[in-house]
C-alpha cells in the first residue's frame, strides 16, 4: 500500500490463485474477508468493498487513510466523485492541519460523455463583518457544501450519507497519527496546544503530541459528521447545527459566524481555465478565485514554449500576483506581457488528491485552512478548527492548484494532477503535465520534475481512458507522506 507508484493492470485468469497466496501477506488495504469473498464467490452487495470486480481506477492522496477510503468506495461501486467526497471528509479527520469542516477548497470534475471538465470552487468564506473582540477571526466554513456540490456532478453515485460514514467512524473510534500530520503538529505545537479542545485531541496524557502510529480520537467531530450524515449538509448552513456554530464561534474568539453568513455561503460552479497542449489534448485548470490554477496554466504555457523551469516558476508567480492585484479576465492575464515579478510572501499550506474511476471520470481537488490548523482553535463542542479568515491581517489564500487533461476528440481522460507546496504548488501541477503530455515521461520522471517545496499527486493514462486501462498509473510524490493506489479488485 505504501508504494508511491502503482501501475493499474487488467486482471488475468491467474488472479484467483494469486489471491490465495496474497492472503498470507495482506496489505493495510486488504482483508482476509475480501480475499475469501473473491475466491469463493460470496455475494457482495452494492455499497460494500469488493462489489466491483476487475479494474476500478486509481487514487493518489497526500494522506494514506483517505486514499484507502477512496479506493474502497470505487470497489463498492462508487464513481470518482463519490470516492473524492469520501476522501475529502476523511481528510477532515486524518489531516485537520490542512483540511477541515471549517475550511474549503476547489475541485475539477470530468465526465467523458459531458466533454469539458467543470470546476467547483468553495474557498473558506470571507467575513461580512468582525467584532473587535475577535482575536482569531475564522472564515465561513465551506467544506461540507463544497463536497455536497461535488457529489451531484456525476450520475449514478452512491448515497451521500454513505460517503460521510467512514470519516465519522474514524473520528469516533480513532485513527493512527500519520507522519504528515505529526510534522504539521511539530511546527505549531505551542500555540495550538494553548487551546484546550485542540490539546485534548492531539496531545497525549503528558501533554506531548501524539506519536506517529498512536491513535487519536475526536468524538466531537464524530458527532458533527453524524449530524451531517443523518440530517444533511443543510443543517450546518441553516439549521440547528448552524445555530450551534453561531454560538460556538463567538466563544472561540473567531468572531461570531452568523446563521445568515452560513446561509449565504454557496459553492461556485465555474468554467475552468482551458489551455491546449501539443497533439490535440486539452487541459482544464482551476479558475480564479482558486488562482493557483491560473498560475499553473501560465507555467505550463511557458514550459510548452521551451522556457526553463525557473522561468516557468517566475511566470506562474507573476500571473498569480497579477490576478490578485489587477483582477480581470483569466485569458487576458495569461496573455499579459507587462507583469512585474511576483512576490506573494508567505503562503498558507494546502493538500490535495486525485481520483479516476473505471469509466474515465476523474476528480482532482485542493483544500486549505488558510494556515496550518487554521485559527488554532476548535469550535467548542463541534470538533473542528476554524479556517483563518481571508483578507484579515497577513492571511492570504494559498495557490490552490489542480488540473485535468483530456482528449476532446476521443472524449477520454488522460491525466489528473493536484499540487501543494506554497509558491511551488503551480509548478507541482505544470511540470508533471509537461513531462507527460510533451515528452511522454513516466510518472516517476514527472514527479522528479517538481521543484521544492512542491508535492504532486497524479494519475495518468497515456493511451486514454476509456481505453488502455492497463497502462494507467497513479503516483504520490515520494518526498511526501501520501500513497498511490492502482485499484484492481479480484
Amino acid at each position: 500500500m505504501m508504494k508511491s507508484v502503482n501501475s493499474v493492470r487488467q486482471p488475468s485468469w491467474r488472479a484467483a490463485a494469486a489471491l490465495l497466496v496474497s492472503s498470507l501477506a495482506l496489505t493495510a488495504c486488504e482483508t482476509a474477508g475480501s480475499i475469501s469473498n473473491a475466491v469463493l464467490g460470496t455475494s457482495i452487495q452494492a455499497g460494500q468493498p469488493g462489489y466491483v470486480a476487475g479494474f476500478l481506477g486509481g487514487v493518489a492522496s497526500e494522506e494514506p487513510i483517505s486514499a484507502s477510503i477512496a479506493r474502497d468506495v470505487l470497489s463498492a461501486g462508487g464513481n470518482a466523485a463519490d470516492a473524492a467526497v469520501a476522501a475529502g471528509f476523511a481528510l477532515t479527520v486524518t489531516m485537520p492541519s490542512r483540511v477541515g469542516i471549517g475550511g474549503g477548497g476547489a475541485c475539477l470534475v470530468y465526465q467523458p460523455r459531458r466533454g469539458e471538465p467543470e470546476a467547483i470552487v468553495f474557498l473558506p468564506g470571507a467575513r461580512t463583518s468582525l467584532p473587535a473582540r475577535a482575536d482569531r477571526p475564522a472564515a465561513v466554513p465551506m467544506m461540507a457544501r463544497g463536497l455536497f456540490a461535488l457529489h451531484t456532478r456525476l450520475p449514478n453515485g452512491r448515497p451521500f450519507e454513505e460517503l460521510v460514514a467512514p470519516a465519522e467512524q474514524l473520528a469516533r473510534f480513532g485513527v493512527p497519527m500519520s507522519r504528515a500530520l505529526s510534522t504539521d503538529l511539530a511546527a505549531v505545537q505551542g500555540p495550538l496546544f494553548a487551546d484546550a479542545e485542540a490539546r485534548a485531541v492531539f496531545a497525549d496524557a503528558s501533554g506531548r503530541p501524539i506519536a506517529v502510529g498512536d491513535r487519536f480520537r475526536n468524538p466531537a467531530l464524530g458527532g458533527t459528521l453524524s449530524t451531517l450524515r443523518v440530517t444533511g449538509v443543510g443543517d450546518l448552513y441553516q439549521g440547528a447545527l448552524a445555530r450551534r456554530l453561531e454560538e460556538a464561534s463567538g466563544h472561540a474568539g473567531a468572531g461570531t459566524i452568523t446563521v445568515a453568513e452560513m446561509r449565504a455561503a454557496l459553492p461556485q460552479l465555474l468554467r475552468p481555465v482551458i489551455v491546449g497542449a501539443r497533439g490535440g489534448d486539452q487541459i482544464a485548470f482551476l479558475p480564479p478565485p482558486a488562482d493557483g490554477g491560473l498560475a499553473a496554466a501560465a507555467a505550463f504555457q511557458a514550459l510548452q514554449a521551451g522556457q526553463t523551469p525557473d522561468q516557468a516558476m517566475a511566470r506562474s508567480l507573476a500571473v498569480a500576483q497579477g490576478i490578485r492585484t489587477r483582477g480581470g479576465d483569466a485569458a487576458a492575464m495569461l496573455a499579459a506581457t507587462d507583469l512585474p515579478a511576483g512576490s506573494l510572501g508567505l503562503l498558507p499550506a494546502s493538500a490535495g488528491f486525485i481520483v479516476f474511476d473505471r469509466t474515465g471520470a476523474a476528480v482532482t481537488c485542493a483544500f486549505t485552512m488558510n494556515n496550518l490548523f487554521g485559527t488554532g482553535r476548535m469550535m467548542p463542542g463541534m470538533g473542528f478548527l476554524g479556517a483563518a479568515a481571508p483578507g484579515v491581517g497577513r492571511v492570504q489564500p494559498p495557490l490552490l492548484s489542480a488540473a485535468i487533461a483530456w482528449s476532446p476528440n476521443l472524449r477520454a481522460f488522460r491525466m489528473a494532477v493536484a499540487g501543494s507546496g506554497q509558491e511551488a504548488a503551480p509548478m507541482a501541477v505544470a511540470a508533471p503535465l509537461a513531462a507527460q503530455l510533451l515528452r511522454n515521461a513516466s510518472a516517476q520522471d514527472a514527479a522528479a520534475s517538481v521543484p521544492e517545496p512542491g508535492r504532486v499527486q497524479l494519475g495518468q493514462c497515456p493511451r486514454y481512458l476509456p481505453g488502455w486501462q492497463q497502462v494507467c498509473t497513479t503516483l504520490s510524490d515520494p518526498r511526501g507522506a501520501g500513497v498511490a493506489l492502482g485499484a484492481t479488485d479480484r
